[in-house]
């Protein structure tokens, strides 16, 4: 996925109100953007990183600029917009990326299931999406602790344990059903479920895994001008 221009290099001073961030450009001035990202976002936002913004030219938003991505411990690229791993996994199943996912020539997005919910990606072999259907939820991946290893959730999500379970459901109603890791942080080598954050979900994870839910984690590659899947990397459970 590219940018539709490139990014715009600030520097972090504060987010608040979850959808605020304060940010210096290089000139010195600074303004307020837009933070597309209600969690935690444990480790990205440390003080003054290096943060890359866009713009958008809609007259009607009041704040113009979107935090897009952040530089994490000086070393690492993160993208904390979480409106966009569902475009990235989507390009990297169109392109062929993504091998445990081909096949389905239909896709759609957002469909209706489970309890009140809505699954990220319905793929199936016919247009009707009835014929041998695949469920793929998709998580953005962007905690890295230390080391090389990399966490989620980044905080406590009922949640997201709710949509573990219907992906078991449709497992059990004789479907395919896949968690997919977004890893949008380029030091992330492999990943595993944050017990010491939400030990229910991790819990939940490993069960849902032993009736059948499949979880694949690729790693995405970082600029500010494009951001793409290119690697798969091992989920240890």
């Amino acid at each position: 996925m590219q940018f539709a221009a490139p990014l715009i290099e600030a520097r972090l001073i504060k987010r608040y109100k979850r959808f605020l961030t304060d940010v210096a450009l290089p000139d010195g001035s600074e303004i307020t953007v837009h933070c597309p990202n209600t969690g935690s976002m444990r480790r990205c936002q440390q003080n003054n990183a290096r943060v890359w913004i866009s713009k958008s030219d809609n007259p009607k938003r009041k704040y113009a600029f979107t935090w897009e991505l952040v530089e994490v411990d000086q070393m690492h690229l993160a993208c904390i917009n979480t409106s966009l791993p569902n475009k990235i996994v989507k390009e990297a199943i169109d392109s062929g990326v993504i091998m445990e996912l081909q096949g389905y020539g239909f896709h759609k997005a957002e469909v209706k299931y489970g309890e009140k919910s809505r699954i990220d990606w319905l793929l199936s072999t016919s247009t009707d999406m009835k014929e041998n259907q695949c469920f793929v939820e998709v998580k953005n991946v962007t905690l890295l602790e230390e080391g090389t290893e990399g966490y989620f959730p980044d905080a406590v999500t009922e949640r997201g344990r709710k949509h573990l379970y219907e992906l078991a459901s449709m497992v059990k109603q004789g479907h395919r059903a896949v968690l997919f890791f977004c890893v949008s942080h380029t030091g992330i080598d492999s990943v595993r479920p944050a017990s010491y954050i939400d030990p229910k979900y991790a819990e939940a994870l490993k069960e849902v895994v032993s009736v059948g839910v499949e979880v694949i984690a690729y790693r995405a590659l970082i600029t500010e001008k494009e951001i793409k899947l290119e690697q798969k990397i091992n989920v240890i459970l």
